[in-house]
């Protein structure tokens, strides 16, 4: 019986000395929210920097024969990119699940602009795409990518049913955009933006076979061609022999593949390009990724089509890690229409597919497209700090 007295003592010791030890023992919590993605901070930076480079270097010959200063083109890009700048440090520290409240009407604005081009607008190479304000160029249908983007974001992040009745105002919004700027003519923005929506609603859970069905049966319809002005079927035609016009359509693209053969492994150097004198057309803006190629080499477009690559891996990362679903369709569609329109146009200057009028995004000559690529980026870092982490610490008081 003594022992056993001895023995409930001794537990009812242990008792009270495990209960003061949890006593003296807290849990607490910090919470720590991450900066935003420095990789993709520092890769668009490299691009930027490369860019106004590029369209210093392949614009000069055209300054002097056009007789204004060497510095016009360049100078016109720093501004882009100085706004671009201003505005992409806002939406760093803006929260991007406020930008809800600002679609519909933002896409608006922008369906007004590109109505006052079309009434408007400055028509350069029989394109009418253009508002000019002072000494600056505005190209509204930059401002449609991030709008349908927004739009497609705020509804597929319910649900991705199409047929849905409370969608249909905002599919009237993103077909008014898409209309007018096919009005411009502007196919090249228009298959841009179709293949970012199809990328965002494949991502939002949508159905993969009424994609296909979708295209099969617009191509047996006969869709393609009727969609297609006779310009565009002779660029196609072109594309498979250039040849056939070596002197008319088929010269951008030989003057193009010169220039890359020109430069060979590790390029001719920075500023010698030799197509930009008089040759290559458009040398600052649609074929600026050949002057590249001739002046940095194989190695300077590995390098350049690696940063891009780059992009689509973080951008991909940031919307995986994204808590909410519209936060990541954010991000998969920021983050496919810069790469998209990036791998397109180079695409397009090594021949790879038939030309079209994009510009090659931090890279090319335009005030309009690096201003808004650059906003774009800043809600893809601002998506990149949502994250936060629950770190549990353990104390001895």
């Amino acid at each position: 019986m003594k022992k056993e007295e001895e023995y409930l003592k001794s537990m009812y010791y242990q008792r009270d000395n495990d209960q003061r030890i949890l006593r003296n023992v807290t849990q607490q919590y910090n919470y720590i929210t991450p900066h935003h993605d420095k990789v993709l901070s520092i890769v668009v930076m490299f691009l930027v920097i490369i860019g106004v480079m590029a369209v210093f270097s392949a614009s000069v010959p055209k300054c002097i024969n056009s007789g204004i200063s060497p510095l016009h083109f360049t100078l016109m890009q720093m501004i882009g990119v100085v706004i671009g700048y201003l505005g992409l440090r806002v939406l760093v520290n803006f929260d991007y699940k406020k930008l809800v409240n600002l679609t519909n009407g933002f896409a608006v604005f922008v369906i007004a602009l590109l109505a006052i081009v079309l009434m408007k607008g400055d028509v350069i190479n029989g394109a009418q795409r253009w508002i000019s304000i002072g000494p600056l160029s505005l190209q509204p249908s930059e401002f449609a990518k991030p709008a349908v983007v927004m739009l497609l974001a705020k509804i597929f992040s319910k649900d991705v049913n199409l047929l849905d009745s409370k969608k249909y105002s905002t599919y009237l919004l993103i077909i008014v955009m898409v209309l007018l700027i096919f009005k411009q003519p502007n196919l090249s923005m228009v298959l841009l933006l179709f293949a970012t929506s199809v990328a965002m609603y494949l991502t939002a859970g949508g159905s993969s076979k009424l994609i296909g069905g979708g295209f099969l049966a617009f191509l047996g319809l006969g869709g393609v061609g009727s969609l297609l002005q006779p310009y565009q079927l002779q660029r196609i035609k072109i594309w498979l022999n250039p040849e056939s016009d070596p002197l008319g359509a088929g010269y951008n693209i030989i003057q193009s593949m010169v220039a890359f053969a020109s430069g060979g492994l590790w390029g001719s150097g920075y500023g010698a390009s030799k197509q930009k004198l008089a040759w290559l057309p458009e040398a600052h803006t649609d074929f600026i990724f050949a002057v590249i190629g001739e002046e940095l080499g194989f190695i300077g477009c590995v390098f350049l089509i690696g940063l891009f690559w780059t992009i689509l891996q973080r951008g991909f990362s940031i919307a995986s890690k994204c808590p909410d679903m519209y936060g990541k369709l954010l991000a998969i569609g920021l983050t496919f229409s810069i790469c998209f329109q990036a791998f397109l146009n180079m695409s397009v200057a090594s021949s790879m597919v038939p030309a079209t009028g994009v510009p090659l995004p931090f890279i090319s000559y335009g005030g309009s497209s690096v201003m808004i690529t650059l906003f774009m980026v800043g809600i893809l870092l601002n998506i990149s700090k949502q994250k936060v982490k629950k770190i549990r610490v353990t104390q001895n008081v």
